[in-house]
This record gives structure tokens, C-alpha cells and sequence, in this order.
């Protein structure tokens, strides 16, 4: 749900990509400048990806695309990239599903529903039987998806154990603040929902304004947030979701050769972040418990538990943070993977 995609954003944790061009009247006889900017700090295997990409863009037809790349969130949140590229200032980003829903809401269907996703598999199935609906309502809005990843499961980090939703609802829980819906249908779960800024989410936690906030274990061991949260529940909440965009303005003055190859590094890209960064994820829990984190396994019956709370706001969040007609076709899709994978009697 919103509040957790807004959250791995606030904890920096967005692990997508941004670029922006300065328009040039010389385009077609020299380099097409693009500034990128991303919420990935530097040096991340985000960032380094992004590099990578970057250089397999300067050997693009027609005097390629020159790269560079803003970390660690500099040209602001994910509302100010999609802002930017709405005026001008940039033209393209790498956003959470949370941020590319400032330019179309269905993207929401493939991150905002809780326990709705089992696995990877799943993820993948349905982001790919939903792409091209994606991409030409995203194209209507005047951008164009060069790829698309992913950043890890959302997992509770909490000060103490939590097990069940009871547990959870003795707490406080981060939210963002300004989305109104989230707060609702966290409540709507028995939650408490603290909204504060993302940047608020450490201080909160030292200070005892929050006790609870969902993230990514890359993000939880990158800004080492495990040491005043030190319990984790191993449930998949949801996925962090996401993807580069581009807008129609730049991507229109690109030859179509250049746009192939920037295309085709692209793709390559979000394959790479999406294949590194779940590895990352089973290797960042690992680092934490050997320096004090406690994973608290989902057992059937906590997990049952856990699938009543959500099941019971589906209907808010149905028309609410996900188009209905996405969180339908979502829900089919997935009776229809496990349908076809389920095993034979």
C-alpha cells in the first residue's frame, strides 16, 4: 500500500533512476545532454548500473546520449522528479510505483495491495501481462517506460517483536505525510499510523515517536535503521516496484536508431537491478543478524491472521489507492498463475 512504497522512498531506498536533458538546438549534430537524477545513494549497485547504462549510451547512434547522474535524492522526492519533468526541468526518472502513480494510478495495482503477491514469480507474471496496458496509458501521459525493476519485499522493522497483527497494533507506525488514503486504511487495519516526513524516520524511532516502519532489508542495512529497530517479521508485504520513464518531449527529438539502443541498455539495466537487488535483499537480513537484528519467521497461523487484516481494507483500498478495474484485473491474474502452476493431483 502508499504507505510503505513512500517509505522505502524517504528511507532512500528508491531504487530507481532519473534523467533530464537540457534541450539543445544542435541535438541532431552532437550529443543529447540528459541529466539523471535518482533516490539510489552513490555508490550503490543501483547507482553503479545506472553507469553502466550511461556508457553503453554514449555509443548510441548519432552521437549517443551524454549521462549524468544525481544520487542520493538531490533533485528531491518522487512528487518533485515527476514536477520537474512536468515543467521541463528534468525529463526523465527512476521512480517507485508510489511515484510513476503521480503520472498514472493503475501503476499502483503492482505495489499497493498487501499480501496480495506470494513470490517473485507472481510479481513478474502479472507486471508482464500488465505492461503494455502500463505503457500506453503511461505514453497518453507524455512519458515513455525504458525499463522496469524492482527494490526488494517491505518488511516490518519494529523496536519489539511482531508476530501477529495485534502485536503491530500496539504501536506507532510510520506513514507519509500528506496521503490522506494511506492514514485511512491503516486505521481501517487497527494501526496507528504516525505521519511524518521521510526524513523523520530515524530520528522518530530514537526518540520513541515511531516504533514501527515497513522497508526493504537493503534499505534497513544501508542506513543501518536495524539498530534502533531490531526485530524483523519475515513476511512479503508488498514489492517495491518501480521504473524509468522518459518524457515524449526528449524521447520525440531521438532518431529512432538512438532510441533502440537506449532502449535496449535500458531494458538491460532493469534486469540487472532487479535480479541484483533481491539477492542483495536475502543478503542484507543475513548481514543484520550477525549484528544483532531478529527475524521473527510468518507461521501459518500468524500468516492467516495477517491475510484477514488485509483482506478486510481490500474493498477500501479497491477505488481508493488502486483503480478498481486494476486491483480486479490483478486478482485474476494471479488466480490464474497459480492455477496453472499448481501442481498436478
Amino acid at each position: 500500500m502508499r504507505p510503505t512504497g513512500k517509505i522505502l522512498i524517504g528511507v532512500l531506498l528508491g531504487c530507481f533512476a532519473v534523467a533530464a536533458a537540457s534541450p539543445s538546438l544542435f541535438a541532431a549534430q552532437s550529443h543529447t545532454r540528459v541529466k539523471l537524477a535518482t533516490l539510489a545513494p552513490k555508490g550503490s549497485s543501483f547507482h553503479q548500473i545506472l553507469q553502466a547504462m550511461g556508457e553503453k549510451w554514449k555509443q548510441a547512434p548519432d552521437g549517443g546520449v551524454a549521462l549524468t547522474i544525481f544520487t542520493d535524492g538531490s533533485m528531491g522526492g518522487e512528487a518533485d522528479m515527476v514536477r520537474k519533468m512536468r515543467v521541463g526541468q528534468i525529463n526523465a526518472a527512476m521512480l517507485t510505483a508510489s511515484g510513476l502513480a503521480e503520472i498514472e494510478p493503475s501503476v499502483t495495482a503492482l505495489q499497493l495491495m498487501p499480501l496480495a503477491f506470494r513470490n517473485w514469480e507472481e510479481v513478474d507474471f502479472v507486471r508482464e501481462k500488465l505492461r503494455p496496458k502500463l505503457e500506453h496509458t503511461l505514453l497518453e501521459k507524455g512519458f515513455v517506460v525504458l525499463s522496469w525493476g524492482d527494490g526488494g519485499w517491505v518488511r516490518f522493522f519494529s523496536k519489539k517483536p511482531v508476530q501477529f497483527p495485534e502485536d503491530l497494533k500496539k504501536m506507532k507506525v510510520f506513514t507519509t505525510v500528506g496521503d490522506p488514503e494511506s492514514v485511512n486504511i491503516m486505521q481501517g487495519m487497527g494501526f496507528n499510523p504516525v505521519a511524518l516526513e521521510t526524513t523523520d524516520i530515524l530520528p522518530g524511532l530514537q526518540t520513541g515517536l515511531i516504533n514501527a516502519v515497513s522497508i526493504p532489508p537493503i534499505f534497513a542495512n544501508a542506513t543501518q535503521l536495524f539498530n534502533q529497530a531490531p526485530h524483523m517479521l519475515e513476511m512479503n508485504w508488498v514489492p517495491l516496484v518501480g521504473g524509468v520513464v522518459i518524457t515524449t518531449n526528449l524521447w520525440n527529438k531521438l532518431s529512432p536508431q538512438t532510441r533502440e539502443a537506449l532502449l535496449k541498455a535500458a531494458a538491460e539495466a532493469g534486469e540487472k537491478m532487479r535480479t541484483r537487488s533481491r539477492k542483495e535483499n536475502d543478503e542484507a537480513v543475513e548481514a543484520m543478524k550477525k549484528r544483532g537484528l531478529t527475524v521473527h519467521p510468518l507461521t501459518p497461523e500468524s500468516e492467516a491472521a495477517w491475510r484477514k487484516v488485509c483482506e478486510a481494507v481490500y474493498p477500501q483500498i479497491r477505488g481508493k489507492l488502486v483503480p478498481a478495474d486494476m486491483f480486479d484485473e490483478v486478482q485474476r491474474l494471479l488466480r490464474e498463475f497459480r492455477a496453472s502452476t499448481a501442481p498436478s493431483k
